[in-house]
């Protein structure tokens, strides 16, 4: 189960919940149900921490892929490079052949960066707005909870103590 629904569900429980008998501000709800909830809310967040960090491990993983393969290609190209100029009728084409493979090697390093870098920024952009949703429907619970509380407490003047009729 999503974390978020989860959150969702101990909300509508404490909304739904019964006021307690002779009291204003406690509440009367099923304590196994919420102890369910919380344990799978529990459960469910390391799920989603995992997550975000197995997607900078494979980030990891790709850049130093990505950085070895660029290396090959830069000591492939050098030693291309080394080869060629020893041939003295090819000097000059060499160099520029080198030269080509070494900007070409820079260049497909950095646009395997730059996929790298977008991907990642993408995973946790995505990360980040589960967990901005998270902490809002937090955020809310909490104000519900606070509201709830604050109602529970009001007493108009010259009334007495009686509960309230729900």
């Amino acid at each position: 189960m999503d974390p978020l629904e989860s959150i969702d569900q101990i909300i509508a429980l404490v909304e739904g919940a019964r006021s307690a008998p002779m009291s204003r501000s406690n509440f009367v709800f099923d304590r196994a149900d919420m102890i369910n909830l919380l344990d799978q809310l529990r459960a469910d967040l390391p799920g989603e921490l995992r997550r975000a960090s197995a997607l900078l491990d494979e980030r990891d993983k790709i850049v130093d892929a990505g950085r070895r393969e660029a290396e090959r290609i830069i000591a492939e190209a050098e030693a291309e490079h080394t080869r060629l100029v020893s041939i003295n009728e090819i000097v000059v084409s060499a160099e520029h052949e080198a030269s080509r493979m070494i900007n070409e090697a820079r260049a497909e390093t950095q646009r395997l960066r730059d996929e790298v870098d977008d991907y990642v920024d993408t995973a946790l952009a995505n990360f980040e707005q589960f967990l901005t949703r998270s902490l809002a429907s937090i955020e809310r619970g909490r104000d519900k909870m606070h509201a709830l509380r604050e109602i529970g407490s009001f007493t108009p003047s010259g009334e007495d103590d009686r509960p309230l009729p729900f």
